[in-house]
């Protein structure tokens, strides 16, 4: 299967002043992220607003932004949801528009166990032929997969990593060991990439990475070159980046900091809302802390 790469951005859907999918913006986007170190973007994550799209801007949005990047990246779709059915219907509409992969969240609400997990992605990647990666997040889904659960997984042939944001380290570290020599592991917090590449991760799916991904980009390759050292200072000197596009809840401040830099992708849809004064500020503070990558003249490019 084709590699997704080690960078992932995790992209903010835009919106227009009136709210609706700004998907012009989208591919300009796309494109930046591509020009700023990212070797891949993931649309309709958590961050990309992915409860509030509807099914038909979702697949107009993988369509749209996949036909305009071609081959210079890859298009990781999120279509996991907490109904097997749906998601298998999403994942194999998404294959239609021909998205590189899928991304699959672990699922919420109805918080199955460990049993139900398993089941609910086998029957995901039993009917496509994209490579999946899995998403433990269990502050958002309010369960965690198990490092058991994960192994289990990496034995299905299209299942080919998971992103993993429980921020348990031991368990981090019981997949990378326990699962084949091809299964990936993506931190899935920017704060947690340095230690997690360092114990055998394979890379990020990252949100700062619309602000500085190519920094973020030679972080990794120090830690890939060796340079443990470098990396670790590299680490430290982006944390108060990675740490503060998480003042208020994901994606409120990472969308407010792109709009400040000049790519305006609008406000977020209700229920999510604008950032309060005090995180502003604190953003703010930090756009003017670090050099930020991202071209924001970045045009798709004709089809």
């Amino acid at each position: 299967m084709a590699e997704l790469g080690r960078l992932l951005t995790a992209m903010v859907t835009p919106f227009d002043e009136k709210g609706a999918v700004d998907f012009e913006q989208a591919k300009r986007l796309a494109h930046a992220l591509l020009d700023s170190g990212s070797d891949g973007v993931v649309l309709s994550g958590t961050t990309g607003e992915s409860p509030t799209l509807t099914t038909d801007e979702k697949m107009r949005l993988f369509s749209e932004v996949k036909q305009s990047v071609g081959d210079k990246g890859a298009i990781i779709a999120g279509t996991g949801t907490y109904n097997t059915a749906e998601s298998i219907e999403l994942s194999q509409e998404a294959e239609k528009q021909g998205v590189d992969g899928l991304l699959l969240v672990v699922p919420y609400y109805n918080k199955p166990p460990q049993e139900g997990m398993y089941q609910h992605f086998k029957a995901i990647a039993d009917k496509t032929s994209l490579p999946c990666i899995v998403y433990n997040i269990m502050g958002r889904t309010g369960v965690n997969m198990t490092d058991e659960t994960t192994i289990r997984l990496s034995e299905i042939d299209n299942i080919v990593g998971t992103k993993e944001a429980s921020g348990d380290m031991n368990q981090i570290s019981r997949i990378i060991s326990g699962a084949g020599p091809d299964f990936k592991v993506w931190s899935g917090d920017d704060n947690q990439t340095f230690l997690m590449m360092s114990m055998g991760g394979y890379g990020v799916v990252s949100v700062v990475s619309h602000l500085v991904g190519n920094q973020i980009k030679h972080m990794m390759g120090l830690l890939l070159e060796g340079d443990i050292e470098g990396a670790a200072a590299e680490h430290r000197r982006l944390l108060p980046i990675f740490l503060g596009m998480f003042t208020e809840s994901n994606p409120i401040p990472v969308k407010y900091a792109v709009n400040q830099i000049g790519m305006n992708v609008g406000d977020p849809r209700l229920p999510m809302v604008p950032p309060s004064a005090k995180a502003m500020a604190e953003v703010n503070k930090l756009l003017e802390k670090y050099d930020m990558d991202l071209p924001v003249s970045a045009q798709p490019q004709p089809v």
